[in-house]
């Protein structure tokens, strides 16, 4: 028998959203964007993957695709990383920062790559509740906590809540170790912390290019972070950790950024009244700065029920084990929103009438 570490063997694994094998669903459940990427990214890759290109090794540092992100995002490039996935890019942080018996802190609800990441470190993860129940206020205990790393999605999965900069900036001011912020969905909100890039270098910001680029399928991440910072996480990236194909799609993806703020503002005006419409029907829905919704019905105690009757019907939205009577539900097109409200209507009356 093989003989993992004794930490492999007793852990959990991230558990990511189910990907359906049979066609016909309406696909709600992983926060991918229901609108395709910018009309640049396929005539790119039509045009510049050629058989030499896939002959040799991609670019290790991904420079025209980091050149281009500093361009658009106004960062130096010796300030940027280039990952598979934002994913990879919290890997690496979580390796850089932590080890055995060290501590990461981070909110609760939040991504349990998190606590999956800390594990596999043999970290100790302090994971602490949100201040009040609208998942938006930062506890003073969380700022005032010591320890090696701190990390906050902002907006939040899977509550889709957005904490304000200026108490970001309290975090940051009241925090020695380093801050990660986690913005896949920062897109969707109304700010971004990047302005405060300059003034903090124990700031670290982590983006993708799957939510609002629509491009999930090609694993781009990027992370913004003092040079000091970005050398010695570069020690721990894999060489050619970005494939060729996923580096000319970023670039061409950030050439269309109007197609991209056209389909993000599509997406927040359906979240806003498809809230509207759940609420309406008895749901609880948390004000979302995200392309998804979280929402609760009093009158049950799980909604574990409701979301196997909708994957009965295919449609697919996440349901968490550790937040059973919460449902995450990303918002896709206007047409699928209104067939899982249809659907919902039917569930719940059905139900009630038996009495649930």
């Amino acid at each position: 028998m093989l003989a993992f570490r004794k930490v492999v063997e007793k852990m959990e694994g991230y558990v990511p959203g189910e990907q359906p094998q049979e066609k016909g669903f309406i696909k709600l459940n992983t926060n991918e964007n229901p609108y395709p990427p910018p009309r640049e990214v396929l005539k790119a890759l039509q045009e510049k993957v050629t058989p030499e290109r896939l002959a040799l090794y991609p670019p290790p540092l991904s420079d025209q695709l980091r050149f281009k992100l500093s361009e658009v995002y106004g960062v130096p490039p010796d300030q940027i990383i280039v990952g598979n996935g934002s994913d990879e890019l919290l890997n690496i942080i979580f390796r850089a920062f932590l080890g055995y018996r060290s501590r990461v802190a981070y909110l609760y609800p939040t991504y349990t790559l998190y606590r999956t990441l800390a594990t596999i470190q043999e970290a100790d993860y302090l994971e602490i509740p949100f201040q009040g129940e609208d998942f938006q206020q930062l506890p003073s205990r969380f700022l005032a906590e010591e320890a090696d790393l701190k990390v906050v999605c902002n907006p939040n999965s899977p509550t889709g809540t957005f904490i304000p900069m200026e108490e970001i900036e309290k975090l940051l001011q009241s925090s020695r170790c380093p801050v990660v912020l986690d913005e896949a969905y920062v897109d969707f909100a109304e700010e971004s912390a990047l302005p405060l890039l300059p003034k903090y270098p124990h700031l670290i910001i982590v983006r993708t290019l799957s939510k609002s680029f629509s491009l999930a399928g090609l694993r781009i991440g990027f992370l913004f972070a003092h040079s000091e910072v970005v050398k010695g996480l570069l020690k721990l990236k894999d060489s050619y950790n970005v494939n060729i194909l996923s580096q000319i799609a970023g670039v061409a993806a950030l050439e269309g950024l109007n197609q991209v703020k056209e389909n993000i503002s599509k997406i927040k005006r359906t979240r806003e009244w498809f809230s509207q419409a759940l609420k309406s029907l008895g749901f609880q829905v948390l004000p979302s700065q995200a392309n998804f919704v979280f929402v609760r019905s009093r009158s049950y105690e799980s909604l574990e029920k409701v979301y196997q009757e909708l994957k009965s019907r295919k449609i697919l939205v996440r349901f968490f084990p550790e937040w059973k009577e919460w449902l995450r539900i990303t918002i896709g097109k206007d047409q699928e929103m209104q067939i899982l409200l249809e659907n919902l209507k039917e569930i719940l009356g059905k139900e009630w009438n038996q009495g649930a």
